[in-house]
């Protein structure tokens, strides 16, 4: 991501390893029941090989969806970046921003992540939020910080005592 001259990131971060966790138990599921299907059909070996093979792919497809994923504040944005190959790049003025919600079930919350979902305006055609993120009632609190240098003219949200930028896991 290209910062215009004066522009400061204030968070910076991927989904959160903990978010893929349901991601993987599904996958487990399904080797298990691939490998299931193999060994009734054939034999346990290739049963076994078959679930370790599904399970191997899961890990891979899981891992490059987390690292494929890129999320960025800035004091004057909000940037979300998809794929490795392919890139899918959404991006708003901060500006914009109405309303900033966060989401987790029962999971999350006790695995500490959650999604942030952004209301911007003008844009009810496609969904802007930040999922999987650890601890995002950080998130919310650096894009308020943002919010609030920017509407009393200041340039740097960072400068707050006691409220450092969130890191990313």
């Amino acid at each position: 991501m290209d910062l215009h001259s004066g522009e400061q990131i204030i968070f910076s971060g991927r989904p959160s390893w903990r978010s893929t966790l349901e991601f993987y138990v599904g996958g487990l599921v399904l080797a298990a029941a691939a490998g299931a299907i193999a060994a009734f059909a054939k034999n346990t070996g290739l049963g076994a090989a078959v679930g370790a093979g599904v399970f191997v792919v899961v890990l891979i497809v899981g891992f490059l969806k987390r690292i494929g994923t890129h999320y960025v504040v800035t004091n004057e944005r909000l940037h979300i970046r998809r794929g490795l190959i392919s890139r899918h790049v959404q991006e708003t003025r901060l500006e914009r921003v109405q309303n900033v919600n966060t989401d987790q079930s029962i999971f999350e919350r006790v695995l500490q992540i959650g999604t942030v979902d952004f209301d911007t305006a003008g844009s009810g055609d496609y969904d802007f939020a930040f999922r999987g993120v650890a601890q995002p009632e950080k998130v919310v609190a650096a894009v308020d910080r943002a919010q609030r240098a920017m509407s009393s003219g200041g340039q740097t949200p960072l400068g707050e005592p006691g409220a450092p930028p969130p890191q990313p896991e």
